[in-house]
């Protein structure tokens, strides 16, 4: 550690060669500074005496980077943003910080809210706020800082963390399947539909899966609807009917049985879902850590 002091110039001297290169002006680095533009010279003269090179070219108005400085300059803007993040990263484990995700009622409620105190574990320092809406999350706004979203990317308002695909099959609780004579061709019987209102085309409808099954049965009209999936959900939980199970949302519920699946047949839908977070946002590491922890356990 001794000889890398002795080998670097002093740190100051190097913030303002950095704030120089990059505005291309004296003037402007100190006023970035807050320095007087003397301070910034002496600096800038003190490096080149250091290094034995000069540095800028002065010319009448501005300064003009020498290719040693360029160099030297961009190692610096790297450096400084690499000790900026781990600044602020350190900060925030420190203190008290708020993040807010937003997601479908249904994504809230069956993926999200199980899994939050895992996350509040991990950091407890963290507040999360929620925001569950099926109209669709615009990021623009600034109200959420990450966004689960069902879609085909790209999107102009937010940028791709990660993205996974889903499934969606027939479900059922066990006593009602025990009831039908053949539960793979549930269509051919009176069985009960259950369906859920679809406001947003990603979300399919019964048509939609027998098409997209090709099947050519005739599609029985549902006895019970929905206007919220995690609704239906619990009436087929609850020995109702049958619904459609998109795997992501019900597959907690496959595992502990009260749940099961009508057949082998499975439709994969064109849209994923995908873990968004705002274009041109500042940089927050809380939201990068959410943003991150929900992708890694999608």
């Amino acid at each position: 550690m001794a000889g890398f002091r002795k080998n670097v110039p002093s740190l100051n001297a190097l913030v303002a060669l950095e704030a120089a290169s990059r505005h291309k002006s004296i003037t402007l680095a100190a006023a970035e500074l807050g320095v007087t533009q003397s301070a910034v010279s002496r600096q800038i003269s003190s490096l080149e005496t250091d290094l034995g090179t000069k540095l800028f070219v002065r010319k009448h108005r501005s300064i003009e980077p020498t290719p040693n400085c360029l160099m030297l300059a961009s190692s610096l803007a790297n450096s400084f943003s690499a000790i900026s993040e781990s600044v602020d990263l350190i900060r925030s484990s420190n203190r008290t910080e708020t993040v807010t995700i937003g997601a479908t009622l249904a994504f809230s409620t069956l993926w999200l809210l199980p899994r939050l105190s895992e996350f509040r574990q991990r950091f407890p320092s963290v507040q999360m706020r929620v925001v569950s809406q099926d109209a669709r999350i615009q990021l623009e706004s600034g109200e959420v800082d990450v966004a689960i979203r069902f879609g085909i990317p790209p999107f102009e308002d937010a940028e791709v963390i990660a993205s996974r695909p889903d499934t969606i099959f027939p479900v059922c609780s066990p006593e009602y399947a025990m009831r039908l004579e053949n539960p793979a061709h549930f269509y051919d019987s009176n069985a009960d539909l259950i369906a859920n209102d679809v406001s947003e085309r990603t979300w399919y409808s019964w048509g939609d899966w027998f098409s997209r099954a090709d099947i050519k049965a005739h599609v029985p009209k549902p006895s019970l609807r929905f206007n919220h999936y995690a609704d239906a959900l619990q009436a087929a939980r609850a020995g109702q009917g049958i619904m459609l199970g998109w795997n992501v949302l019900v597959n907690g519920f496959l595992q502990d049985g009260s749940l099961v699946r009508l057949g082998d047949l499975v439709v994969t839908p064109e849209g994923r879902y995908n873990v968004l977070v705002p274009k041109r946002a500042k940089r927050m590491p809380i939201r990068e850590i959410a943003a991150e922890w929900i992708a890694s356990n999608l």
